[in-house]
């Protein structure tokens, strides 16, 4: 694949990492977007099925830990800390466009950094040897001495497991849930709540409808417990068909919807305003969250135009994002 801009940032200009790509997802090193092996080549299978057994996998994504050696992007060894986390081109083929989902992770992540200013996990996107693409994302609990920080999930802090939920236990429960257990854990839980509030928004705007227990968390790196940048963000629409929000109870635990909703199958902006109110957000910060996601924004539409999926995909992400937000802006009586 002829690479025209940065894949990690999608600045144009680029044929490579740009130097604030290098220095945000290497340390700034320079670091070459091609790998030097082959996800699909038998030759390769042995030691990418070793590898992906050290590391926890969750979901229908394939995931290896990586690191960076002398410029070059490889396989964490036996017993090596990986510093970073590859994602190739899932193995399940009943997927729709399989292909297109380290693309589709890179650019939603982007969107969320770039145009929302959530905070995420620093990613990219790089290349094996025959040209497929993998998603590349940085380790935020690898501090700079290299010990790891504590994580949790937030099916862990809620407590569900599929012991005593079943298979499926981390669509279990609400976004309430979550937000009831960050002003439990997190000492600054108003800004978190904030952070929660708006990260739920996009999910919803961009098609993310896997945006389950498991894709949230917490991280302790200095002794007080944050919300953990955003990660595993993607336009799930673009692959299958599934409901709108991750969870299977929704937005609240009373299971209250809006008119609109109760109509339609789909939420609205009334659903979202009474969720932050739920979860005592200001009328402020509701307000100023719900602003944001009202109208496309132009960068929006550029980033989906330098992105790494094809044209066919492209237009269909930009449909998605277009019918979310046309529902959004429904009210109810």
């Amino acid at each position: 694949m002829e690479v025209k801009v940065c894949p990690s940032l999608l600045t144009e200009g680029y044929n490579t990492y740009s130097p604030a790509a290098l220095r945000r997802l290497f340390n700034g090193a320079s670091v070459s977007y091609q790998l030097d092996f082959d996800f699909e080549k038998d030759v390769d299978r042995q030691v990418i099925a070793e590898n992906m057994g050290r590391i926890s996998v969750s979901g229908a994504q394939e995931k290896m830990s990586a690191v960076v050696d002398n410029g070059t992007i490889r396989l964490a060894l036996v017993g090596e800390r990986s510093t970073h986390i590859l994602k190739p081109t899932p193995l399940d083929y009943d997927l729709v466009a399989r292909k297109q989902i380290p693309a589709n992770e890179h650019l939603t992540m982007q969107i969320a950094s770039q145009v929302y200013g959530i905070i995420t996990a620093e990613n990219g996107l790089c290349f094996d040897r025959s040209g497929h693409l993998a998603y590349i994302t940085k380790r935020f609990d690898i501090l700079p001495d290299g010990n790891k920080a504590r994580m949790d999930d937030f099916a862990v802090i809620v407590g569900r497991n599929e012991q005593t939920d079943g298979k499926y236990f981390k669509y279990e429960g609400c976004y309430e849930d979550i937000a009831l257990a960050i002003k439990k854990v997190i000492p600054a839980w108003p800004v978190a709540l904030d952070r929660f509030f708006r990260l739920v928004l996009f999910n919803y705007i961009y098609g993310n409808g896997d945006a389950h227990m498991k894709n949230f968390s917490i991280i302790n790196a200095d002794g007080e417990n944050r919300l953990a940048p955003a990660y595993d963000l993607l336009n799930t629409s673009l692959h299958l068909n599934g409901d709108d929000l991750g969870l299977k109870g929704g937005l609240l635990r009373n299971g209250w919807k809006s008119d609109v909703f109760e109509n339609t199958g789909h939420p609205c902006r009334t659903d979202f305003e009474t969720f932050g109110e739920q979860i005592d957000l200001s009328p402020r910060r509701i307000s100023a969250a719900i602003k944001d996601f009202l109208v496309l924004p132009d960068k929006t539409i550029s980033l989906i135009e330098r992105s790494f999926l094809d044209k066919k995909m492209q237009r269909k992400y930009l449909s998605i994002v277009k019918e979310r937000i046309s529902r959004f802006n429904r009210h109810s009586d």
